[in-house]
């Protein structure tokens, strides 16, 4: 075959991978159809049809607390906190993956040295009737430089795929915020947990310094014959479980400041705290603004949101899979069948570049695969972002509603519990008199040492609720 017809043969080759690779990529395009996300649920213009465009969650945590000791514990969190450390660690690994996705948009340089020495056989059929075969020559060629491949971005793949990798670096930072905004959260609820026991270790003492002078009462009672044995037991059986009752109080108050330490990241040791949550004011107001405003304060929103980016840029990475790629491959070096030969310049010395356009013919159903992968994955990032946004506006609605009724329950057992104090002193003056049984005077003392136990738990409530709907709006982590 001369020179001429060997070019014929290689320009129809050409032709035909040209033509090939157009239909290929005709096909996919025409095959390959963006897919129809469902639709989401608007977003309602205010909660509980409140117009305010002010709102808590835009307040520091440190300006919301306003306790001294409450934020010094909240700074050890923030530096000590495990979940917060290996937060940072997932934001850095998301970080390399995105310079590695970033990468492959340029091209890559490696060094080369390469050997090859083999046997050449020209058509190992051919020979003559009596068996000859062709001579085997010996060849040898060595090559020593530099060498670059790179893929070109013809279709914006590779970009796609930096995006989605930038949007799930984005995610991460998102993740670190929520997992401070759940720890700002989780100390502040668990100190006030901590002052609300304290009030009511207080309490229980208190009532049992009560129960003792009534006991001490009721003996003197029975010494004058105007009381009997009974009623010395039954309160000294009182007394005897109001005690116990101060001693569980203790060992909660123990297990709730070990939680606490363990949460800032050290061991269990005594927490510095206030005084009392009575006279603790509740966190400033209750505004919780638009609902709008929420989608860019709350972390894990803003985080499925992210995911939800990375995962249409996912969508359309996989449907360019299906159109051809191009690759470029310059090299430059010193070749020859010996290395000190090559080492000679300038006749060793080669530069060139090699191409490649190629199209996955054989590989539809693979990729096909992949691409329905991705979209229903990016139907679940949908969904999720769908399921925190309703999730959101829900807890804040709930909240607001929770912080009002909790206002009006606490009044209310601060009334009873005025009421049953009275009742006390009343029972014990009757029953010096003689008109009241010792029964109503245990009565009487067992339901006030209720009442201020729940009034105390009612106040406890509301400054969790508070920090809820501080959290729930997305307070708490800048």
């Amino acid at each position: 075959m001369n020179k001429y017809s060997m070019f014929l043969k290689n320009k129809l080759i050409l032709r035909l991978s040209i033509g090939i690779l157009a239909m290929v990529s005709v096909f996919a395009c025409k095959s390959i159809e963006a897919p129809v996300m469902p639709e989401m649920e608007p977003l309602p213009e205010t909660f509980l049809d409140i117009e305010d465009s002010a709102s808590i969650g835009d307040i520091s945590w440190e300006e919301f607390f306003n306790d001294p000791n409450l934020v010094s514990l909240i700074e050890t969190g923030l530096e000590n906190n495990l979940d917060i450390l290996t937060a940072l660690e997932r934001i850095e690994i998301a970080r390399s993956q995105y310079r590695i996705t970033k990468g492959q948009m340029y091209p890559t340089l490696n060094g080369m040295v390469r050997y090859r020495s083999g046997d050449i056989r020209p058509n190992l059929f051919s020979g003559t009737i009596n068996g000859d075969r062709n001579v085997v020559n010996r060849t040898e060629n060595n090559f020593i430089g530099f060498q670059s491949t790179w893929e070109i971005d013809i279709w914006g793949k590779v970009k796609n795929r930096k995006e989605a990798d930038y949007e799930k670096f984005l995610a991460t930072g998102m993740g670190r915020h929520l997992v401070v905004t759940d720890m700002v959260a989780e100390i502040s609820r668990i100190y006030y947990q901590l002052l609300g026991l304290d009030i009511q270790l207080e309490t229980i003492n208190r009532n049992i310094e009560y129960q003792e002078m009534a006991l001490e009462l009721i003996k003197i009672q029975k010494m004058a014959g105007r009381a009997t044995e009974l009623a010395v037991q039954q309160f000294s059986a009182q007394l005897l479980s109001t005690k116990s009752l101060s001693y569980e109080k203790q060992q909660e108050i123990i297990e709730t400041e070990n939680r606490l330490n363990f949460i800032i990241g050290r061991f269990p040791q005594p927490i510095e705290r206030a005084s009392s949550l009575l006279e603790i004011k509740l966190p400033y107001g209750m505004e919780a603004g638009l609902p709008s405003d929420m989608l860019l304060r709350r972390p894990d929103i803003r985080q499925a949101e992210h995911e939800l980016r990375a995962s249409n840029f996912n969508v359309e990475a996989a449907r360019k899979e299906f159109l051809p790629s191009l690759s470029l491959t310059p090299y430059v070096g010193l070749n020859d069948e010996s290395l000190p030969a090559a080492l000679e310049m300038p006749g060793g010395l080669t530069i060139g570049i090699l191409g490649g356009l190629t199209a996955p013919i054989f590989a539809q159903n693979r990729i096909r695969s992949g691409y329905d992968q991705s979209i229903a994955s990016n139907k679940i990032a949908l969904y999720n972002y769908q399921k925190r946004i309703l999730d959101g506006y829900q807890e804040v609605s709930s909240k607001l509603q929770r912080v009002g009724n909790l206002r009006n329950i606490y009044s209310l057992r601060d009334e009873e519990t005025a009421v049953l104090l009275n009742a006390v002193s009343t029972a014990n003056e009757l029953f010096r008199g003689g008109y009241a049984t010792y029964l109503e005077v245990i009565t009487a003392q067992s339901r006030v040492l209720e009442a201020e136990l729940d009034k105390t738990n009612t106040r406890i409530e509301m400054f969790l609720t508070v920090v809820d709907l501080y959290r729930a709006l997305g307070g708490g982590w800048k």
